[in-house]
């Protein structure tokens, strides 16, 4: 009988229970993110010739990203700045980091750096690596 009351008037008790586990689910899995540096999140894939890396970095301009390569290593970073308020706006809800971020990948073999490409569009980043000449894969001839 006591529920049932509580539900009719303005105030739901199982509804703001709800809306805390939600919001405390969301808060839990921005903090686990951000330790982890899953920024930017990455998808990549390889072949005999060259990896391909794609990453998502909306709202940067590409003029706040920096690649380096070395041997078969990879670090991205940059810096996502912080919207502006103007005067007697504040938020309602945050949920898009800001601040720098670094984030390097491993590649499976060494790629030549002279000839990496990247092409930054609409939020996506995309890096071409060669593999280097040398870390590539050789028929042997046979002799008999």
């Amino acid at each position: 009988m006591f529920w049932p009351t509580l539900r009719m008037g303005s105030w739901d008790p199982l509804a703001q229970m709800r809306r805390m586990q939600r919001e405390m689910g969301r808060m839990l899995q921005d903090t686990y993110q951000g330790l982890t540096g899953e920024f930017p999140s990455m998808n990549i894939w390889t072949s005999d010739e060259s990896v391909v890396l794609t990453a998502e970095v909306p709202g940067l301009r590409a003029e706040d990203l920096d690649l380096t390569v070395l041997g078969d290593t990879l670090t991205v970073r940059g810096s996502r700045r912080a919207e502006e308020l103007k005067e007697g706006e504040r938020y309602h809800r945050r949920e898009r980091g800001t601040g720098e971020f670094v984030r390097t990948v491993q590649l499976p073999y060494r790629v030549d750096s002279a000839k990496v490409e990247a092409h930054y569009e609409k939020g996506i980043l995309r890096v071409t690596l060669p593999r280097s000449e040398e870390d590539r894969p050789r028929k042997v001839k046979l002799h008999q």
